[in-house]
């Protein structure tokens, strides 16, 4: 092999297992499975969700699919060339290499060079390596049925040399023939495998992830079957797929050929509706084949796979090998079970709060930013009450329509009598209505699809004990988990019992003074008028003593609730009240923004810094302004003082100069004047020298 690079052979019962593209969806979960192989026989019947466990130990190397991606915990090794070489040298070290080339079209090729390689160095190995190349029932599209007078009749195996693959996939079956091919030549060295995956689903989700992802965030429109719906869809669930691949590795089965799909055979349109009851509005509507072209996060050959129109079924998996199925019986039997894996995976668990406190607190302010942080529904009394008795309107309506069947004709009866008892409960009670249906509004409010899909933020509700119970208790024994669930979790319903719950305090007089202080835009047509604020505190007080209040509910069922002194926070808006409570509450579990969110945060980014920009070049220039104005102050001030001292000093000298004057007119000046009128006179050759003889002799004698 010339330079390649030389591993060497795990010691022991490990035993080395190669998978291309470890990071991708179908690698994650083959590298898990195989990770987790341990020596012993396989499941026990009582644990369906584990996969197999076969008999040896695994330690798995392999590529990535992203130059960027990240190596799964499971995985050992990771062969970081691009090199040809550095991967063959590491496939040489494995006594296991399992290639997916059901994904992307870009592995095609690759798994025909990587079998290809290995066929080449078959003389030099050392032990059995097993080749297992995991393909796609694509393969089959075209096949011509088994039966023409009956298209129920599922293809086999034994059906493999019949098959006919869709135009797309042609490349995908010269690999599969080769791989079958090269596994002819010593099966004592070099056995081969082909296992034609159905439509994978679980964990994560791939090709149908478009619409558990459009279900999860609750599309009004509802979810798309396109054409009419009736095409049959092979599946098999993810984790199922992984067992068969490393039950194939261990047992060795004869069939080189192997069908991994589960036993139904459910439609397209069955799974979309399947998914939208479980997850998402309930609705489904019907689009032209090529409209799913035009869908974003469908690929074409996940397109292709959506568009599949076949039977299948695996008699290997079912006779020759052993272990318990995850989902045996297809994406819509278990789409409970599907679901929470799909939420548990992509992290997108519901967030639940409640935020409590006194009226006037800025409980409404605090749970509108958290929404909006965390993408939550706010679930403010006045608004339940509003959607609840609008879904019941509309429901009642139905009844006057001729085409509805009789369980819904059942249902907008129910929906009528139910608002007849609305509208004379509130006849009794001055418009309102009693704690038993609004209790009743917010448990169904709770147990919506958004409100479990996302999660909520309960707004100053419950207000006693009374109606905490109610709210949150469970509703039936066939809702608890069999023997899992002790004294204190049986009292409420884990779905609807908020997880954090948050106390805003503060004291009446801050409260006072802080309604007194807001805008009268925000006061008007609220309860938090002088008397109405002072009203509800007064009952709020009663409601929340020390000994009765509802946070001892929680606290009782051991959920402790967090308490915020907003008094005693002096920052802007209370803002490090709310940064206090985020980080209480973690981080978001959602899909985060979406492209269009995105862009306008760039855009408001871009904004707020072309606002900053022009707020600090205003800056720079008032503070040359003041910078120029200080300086002429300055320089006029010294100019004053300069003149000042000037006009001091010259004062100064004529008032020290006095007695000298005096001195010179009395005692210098008469002599000096009539000396000078002399020279004039005489007009001497050296005045000078005359006057200074004329001033000795007639030098005035001074006392």
């Amino acid at each position: 092999l010339g330079n390649i690079v030389r591993f060497n052979f795990p010691a022991g019962n490990m035993v080395r297992a190669f998978v291309n593209n470890v990071d991708s969806y179908t690698g994650k979960t083959l590298s898990k499975v195989f990770n987790s192989a341990a020596s012993g026989a396989g499941n026990e019947p009582d644990a369906p969700q584990e996969p197999i466990i076969p008999k040896q130990q695994y330690e798995v190397i392999g590529t990535l699919q992203s130059p960027e991606g990240e190596k799964p915990d499971c995985v050992s090794e990771v062969i970081q060339s691009a090199s040809r070489e550095a991967h063959l040298a590491a496939m040489l070290t494995c006594d296991v290499i399992v290639y997916n080339i059901s994904d992307t079209p870009e592995t095609v090729s690759e798994a025909s060079w990587a079998v290809e390689a290995l066929h080449e160095q078959l003389t030099n190995f050392a032990s059995l390596k097993v080749f297992i190349c995991v393909s796609t029932v694509l393969t089959w599209a075209r096949s011509k049925p088994v039966d023409p007078e009956d298209l129920t009749v599922p293809f086999t195996e034994e059906d493999y040399r019949r098959r006919r693959p869709h135009p797309n996939f042609k490349d995908h079956v010269e690999v599969e023939k080769l791989v079958t091919k090269l596994g002819k030549t010593d099966k004592t060295r070099f056995l081969t495998y082909v296992i034609a995956s159905g439509l994978k689903y679980g964990a994560g989700e791939d090709i149908f992830h478009f619409l558990f992802k459009s279900a999860w965030h609750g599309e009004e429109a509802g979810l798309p079957i396109y054409g009419d719906g009736a095409n049959v869809l092979p599946t098999i669930h993810i984790q199922d797929l992984a067992s068969i691949v490393v039950n194939v590795a261990n047992a060795k089965p004869k069939t080189r050929y192997i069908l991994a799909v589960d036993g139904s055979h459910s439609t397209q349109g069955e799974i979309v509706k399947a998914i939208s009851d479980g997850l998402g509005t309930g609705t489904v509507h019907v689009e032209p084949k090529k409209s799913a072209l035009l869908n974003k996060e469908l690929l074409q050959c996940q397109y292709d796979q959506l568009m599949l129109n076949i039977q299948l079924e695996a008699l290997c998996v079912k006779d020759s090998l052993q272990f318990v199925w995850v989902s045996e019986a297809g994406l819509v039997e278990q789409l409970p079970q599907i679901i929470k894996e799909y939420k548990e995976t992509r992290n997108l668990l519901p967030i639940r709060v409640c935020v409590l406190g006194p009226p006037g607190v800025g409980k409404t302010t605090f749970v509108e930013q958290l929404c909006e942080h965390y993408k939550l529904h706010h679930l403010k009394i006045a608004d339940v009450i509003k959607q609840n008795v609008e879904r019941l309107e509309k429901l009642a309506a139905r009844t006057s329509k001729q085409d509805e069947s009789e369980e819904d004709d059942t249902n907008a009866q129910q929906a009528k009598e139910h608002l007849d008892l609305l509208k004379e409960d509130a006849a009794e009670n001055n418009g309102r209505y009693s704690d038993q249906h609004i209790v009743e509004f917010y448990k169904e409010t709770l147990k919506s699809k958004p409100c479990q899909n996302q999660g909520f933020v309960l707004d100053g509700f419950p207000k006693t004990c009374e109606q905490a119970k109610e709210v949150f208790a469970e509703e039936e024994e066939g809702d608890k988990d069999e023997g899992e669930k002790d004294a204190k979790e049986s009292a409420y319903n884990k779905l609807l019992m908020p997880e954090i719950i948050v106390s805003l305090d503060a004291s009446d007089d801050f409260l006072k003074t802080r309604i007194m202080n807001l805008p009268e835009s925000k006061v008007a047509g609220t309860h938090n008028t002088e008397e109405g604020l002072l009203r509800r505190l007064v009952l709020f007080r009663e409601q929340n003593e020390d000994d009765v209040t509802v946070l001892n509910y929680f606290d009782e069922l051991e959920i402790q609730p967090s308490h915020f002194d907003v008094e005693k926070d002096s920052s802007h808006n209370i803002t490090d009240t709310m940064e206090h409570i985020k980080e209480l509450i973690g981080e978001p579990r959602n899909y985060g923004p979406t492209p269009e969110e995105i862009k306008a945060m760039e855009r408001k980014a871009k904004e707020e810094k072309l606002r900053q920009e022009a707020r600090e070049r205003e800056e720079r220039d008032q503070h040359k302004s003041e910078e120029r104005a200080l300086r002429a102050k300055r320089e006029a001030e010294w100019t004053d003082q300069l003149a000042r001292i000037k006009r001091e000093e010259q004062e100064m000298l004529e008032t020290q100069s006095i007695p000298l004057r005096n001195y010179l007119m009395k005692n210098v000046m008469p002599t000096l004047t009539q000396g000078l009128i002399e020279v004039c006179k005489v007009k001497p050759d050296d005045p000078v020298d005359y006057l200074a003889e004329y001033m000795f002799k007639y030098n005035p004698q001074v006392d």
